[in-house]
């Protein structure tokens, strides 16, 4: 299946911590890093996904928000460093790619982000991403 979801980060599940609706699966990307997503239940069933699953996170490039350093103070716990690959800049929005370990994420951010952050090629930042903005696919 092709989709138009560009940011695709293989990985495995390190635990499954299921609630009453939705269960919280933490996964390790391949680049190392840890990331946590809020699925339903009925998905984590449906998809078979348990510790040692291996999976893709997916996450919709206007879902990945971009920091100049760690942030604190934040229900955002998925925070993954990286640095400005390149970037693409409309008359309002721009695409920010992020090499990251493992891979790369895209940014749909606004012009005024950019330049406000003065994020060019080179630019250390880290890509912040909401556990409930993150889809999981077995791999």
């Amino acid at each position: 299946m092709s989709l138009s979801i560009r940011n695709q980060l293989p990985g495995t599940v390190v635990s499954v911590t299921p609630g009453t609706v939705m269960a919280t699966v933490k996964t390790r990307l391949n680049g190392g890093q840890q990331i946590t997503a809020a699925v339903t239940l009925e998905a984590v069933k449906d998809l078979g996904i348990a510790e040692g699953s291996a999976v893709r996170a997916l996450v919709k490039s206007t879902e990945v928000s971009l920091a100049t350093g760690p942030v604190t103070g934040l229900t955002i716990r998925n925070q993954i460093p990286g640095t400005v690959s390149s970037v693409a800049t409309g008359d309002a929005m721009a695409t920010v790619k992020v090499a990251v370990e493992g891979g790369e994420l895209t940014a749909a951010v606004t012009k005024d982000a950019v330049d406000d952050l003065r994020l060019a090629e080179g630019s250390s930042v880290v890509a912040l991403i909401k556990s409930t903005e993150i889809s999981l696919a077995a791999a």
